[in-house]
């Protein structure tokens, strides 16, 4: 293999394990007077950076790197015009057109050039935080999670899992999650009991994923919340964490929780709301609650689940 085109496949490689987003722009075309020619390759990485390659020149690349940005917020790839002329005619375009689809830029060369934009994504990822042991709620979790498109991770400290994870790490601290780099295609849920989720949640609370669910009684989680306050943990943190989690659907089996915590996140994922636990305890939640105690697990709104594998007392 050519070292231009290894040291290429390398930098998108170790962006893609990074699970870092990133555009590449390619030279499809060029008119006139032109540094860059098609074939000419640029990679700009989340934060607007070039980490390879060159378009031919500092001219097409700044506006560019403004293409690149967009495209990694939006997922669709662009083919841009870019032409080589005066400032002022730049400002004007970059207002007038704001899909970008067409770019002027200051140049002495006058000519045109075609560059083909297109973003590459980390897949989403859901983190399962387990407790660790047998837990029919993750094995579903994992299931539901892999045929939704979703890249799962199982951090179990005692895995007895038959539905496999893409990664499962067992040896971690739950006093700090920086080694999984988590970012906005993050989907964190959290299946622990007892304090381990009071560490869990603080450590969480210096991270940023799209997404955080605790699944815990109410109860449980009015006791972890002030557990979390009394440590320092703000209130806007607080606010982001989904709990109880899940989406109001009435789940009652494992399999049904897991679809609950699954909907809210696939609704989270495309920016829509679901209906979640009101304030209000119904007669049903009230009979479970007698019968259960404390070992029973709320998901959703109205739903009161009767499923005991797993107890969450603050005592």
């Amino acid at each position: 293999m050519p070292i231009i085109a290894s040291k290429f496949a390398e930098v998108l490689q170790r962006l893609a394990e990074e699970r870092k987003p990133f555009a590449v722009a390619t030279v499809v075309k060029t008119e006139g007077s032109s540094l860059g020619k098609p074939g000419f390759k640029m990679v700009i990485d989340g934060k607007g950076e070039i980490t390879y390659g060159t378009l031919g020149g500092v001219c097409p690349e700044g506006p560019i790197i403004a293409v690149a940005l967009e495209v990694m917020k939006t997922g669709t790839p662009k083919l841009v015009r870019v032409y080589l002329e005066s400032a002022e005619q730049s400002v004007m375009e970059m207002v007038k057109h704001q899909s970008l689809d067409e770019i002027h830029v200051e140049t002495f060369c006058g000519g045109v050039m075609e560059i083909f934009v297109e973003p590459f994504l980390p897949q989403n990822r859901l983190v399962i935080i387990a407790q660790g042991g047998k837990d029919d709620v993750e094995e579903a979790l994992i299931k539901f999670a892999k045929i939704l498109g979703f890249e799962v991770w199982s951090l179990n400290p005692l895995p007895m899992l038959k539905e496999q994870p893409d990664k499962l790490i067992t040896d971690y601290r739950d006093e700090d999650f920086s080694f999984l780099n988590l970012s906005e295609r993050d989907y964190v849920v959290i299946l622990t009991k007892g304090e381990r989720d009071i560490k869990i949640l603080e450590a969480l609370s210096s991270e940023k994923p799209r997404f955080i669910g605790l699944l815990a009684s109410r109860k449980r989680v009015t006791y972890d919340f002030n557990r979390l306050r009394e440590k320092g943990v703000s209130e806007d943190f607080l606010k982001r964490v989904s709990a109880p989690v899940g989406a109001d659907v009435g789940a009652v089996t494992p399999e049904e929780i897991a679809l609950s915590i699954m909907a809210e996140i696939v609704a989270t994922v495309r920016g829509r709301s679901v209906r979640r636990k009101d304030e209000e305890v119904v007669v049903g939640e009230v009979k479970a609650f007698e019968e259960g105690g404390d070992n029973v697990v709320d998901i959703g709104a109205g739903s009161c689940s009767p499923y005991t594998s797993r107890t969450d007392s603050p005592a």
